[in-house]
């Protein structure tokens, strides 16, 4: 209990000291007229209260993410809370800050716009391309539990729910973000809150306690804490799909320093359900071995609706049915409002001109909304695996982007370059191990990661020294 309680002391502390850590290093300046004023269209640029675009953001980002994320995690142990603090404060509250705050500085350009002018055309391309097809995976992965769930609890096929679900995506995506987005989205994010909280003050008359700290390898699978763990709990740490989301709120933002408790203070307010969750898993199943009992008789929504039913009676298990459901729903259209987006942007690259076309938003929905409405067919697991890699390679990106910004600004990049570093590595080792990348043996796994890391920390070092001003020289020294 010990270990809970002072984790999630130093993720609340962190924020207070940490963000503004950033935000003093970032440099705001609440005289710039946000996009919100400048480019307003009352259709994705709106003014919008700080407080209503943080819950907002906060069910963006987080969905079902740093629940079902945070159980699995939950497998390796107490070690897992390491990583939620760590990465939440210094990976994840900076990258989605960065991506944010970028977006908000280049008039609410989405995350591939926003790479390509700090890491060059080729990576802006192959950025709008996995962007797009990571947005279409999150579509379709959170699409897919809440139709099967709603197939059990209502007389509704599979097919039916999945169509009806499609057609509030097509209503949402289109329409201003202050008509659906704006006004009810608020609320649920207080549902995601409220459930946290709850099971948060339960966790302290579980039968067991929240085990303490110990680096030791709990999963009873035998898994390897690295690299895995780091993506199997993403959201609530870091999560590229953070980044993709950031823009939509970027463009309703009032002033600048409204930045900071939108973009870094949703990621720590998930940082701390990811905690909650995580500590609950190993709490309420005694162990490790009976949590993973639990996820393999259940999954994880089966996991959530046992320990909310259990721990708050009716109303948990109400809340924990309208979490499973809406949470999701509410991610997978935010997912593809930002595919529409990233899509306008790259038509008007290409035709070198704003369209004025008013059906342009609603035609965009189509190439994005087919293949994510094809891919709820398969399984969903699949589904995940792919999510999970190519989420962390999108968030690795984005805090390259932020450092190579702070190295043009000459500003302390070391706080997007350290994060940077590590979730290199994360990536370039996890997708030689494991078993939806090349299935490699683990050493051999390590050593051809370590190989990618260290090219990619050789292209910083030149980046770094190109961007150091050279001294002059004074006609002593020359004449010397």
């Amino acid at each position: 209990m010990l270990t809970f309680i002072t984790a999630l002391f130093i993720l609340i502390a962190g924020y207070f000291v940490y963000s503004k850590v950033v935000e003093k290093i970032f440099v705001i300046d609440d005289r710039t007229i946000t996009p919100a004023y400048s480019k307003r269209d009352d259709l994705d640029y709106v003014p919008m209260s700080w407080w209503k675009a943080s819950l907002i953001q906060l069910l963006n980002i987080a969905g079902l993410g740093p629940i079902f994320g945070a159980i699995m995690g939950a497998l390796y142990g107490p070690v897992a809370f390491i990583w939620i603090v760590i990465g939440c404060l210094f990976a994840g509250a900076v990258h989605d800050y960065f991506s944010g705050m970028l977006s908000l500085r280049h008039g609410g350009a989405q995350f591939p716009a926003i790479v390509g002018n700090y890491l060059g055309k080729p990576v802006k391309v192959a950025m709008n391309l996995l962007s797009i097809v990571l947005m279409i995976l999150v579509a379709a992965a959170f699409t897919a539990g809440p139709a099967q769930l709603l197939t059990e609890l209502t007389p509704l096929s599979f097919m039916t729910c999945l169509i009806l679900i499609f057609i509030y995506f097509v209503v949402a995506t289109v329409l201003p973000v202050n008509k659906i987005i704006g006004r009810i989205y608020p609320f649920f994010g207080a549902i995601l809150i409220f459930m946290a909280l709850s099971i948060g003050i339960g966790l302290f008359f579980f039968e067991h306690p929240i085990p303490n700290l110990t680096l030791a390898n709990l999963h009873p699978g035998d898994l390897p804490i690295w690299p895995l763990l780091m993506v199997t709990v993403s959201c609530g740490a870091i999560s590229g799909f953070h980044s993709t989301q950031s823009p939509i709120l970027s463009r309703t933002l009032k002033k600048e320093s409204e930045g900071r408790k939108v973009f870094y203070g949703a990621m720590v307010a998930e940082g701390v359900i990811a905690l909650i969750w995580a500590a609950a898993g190993m709490a309420f199943f005694n162990g490790t071995p009976g949590l993973q009992e639990a996820l393999a008789a259940g999954g994880p929504a089966g996991v959530v609706n046992e320990i909310s039913t259990t721990t708050l009676g009716t109303v948990g298990g109400v809340f924990a049915v309208l979490g499973v459901i809406i949470l999701p729903i509410t991610t997978g259209d935010t997912a593809l409002r930002s595919s529409r987006m990233m899509l306008a942007e790259l038509i008007r690259d290409i035709r070198k001109r704003d369209t004025d076309n008013k059906w342009l938003p609603v035609l965009l929905v189509i190439p994005v909304a087919l293949p994510t409405f094809l891919l709820t067919q398969i399984d969903y697991s699949f589904l995940w695996r792919y999510v999970g890699w190519s989420n962390q390679v999108v968030a690795t990106v984005m805090l390259w982007t932020g450092s190579i910004y702070l190295l043009r600004k000459a500003a302390f990049h070391w706080i997007c370059t350290i994060p940077a570093l590590f979730m290199t590595a994360v990536v370039s080792m996890y997708i030689f191990y494991a078993p939806e990348g090349f299935g490699l043996d683990y050493k051999l796994s390590m050593i051809l990661g370590s190989v990618i890391w260290a090219a990619v920390l050789i292209w910083f070092l030149r980046q770094w020294k190109m961007s150091r001003p050279v001294r002059s020289l004074s006609p002593e020294t020359l004449q010397s």
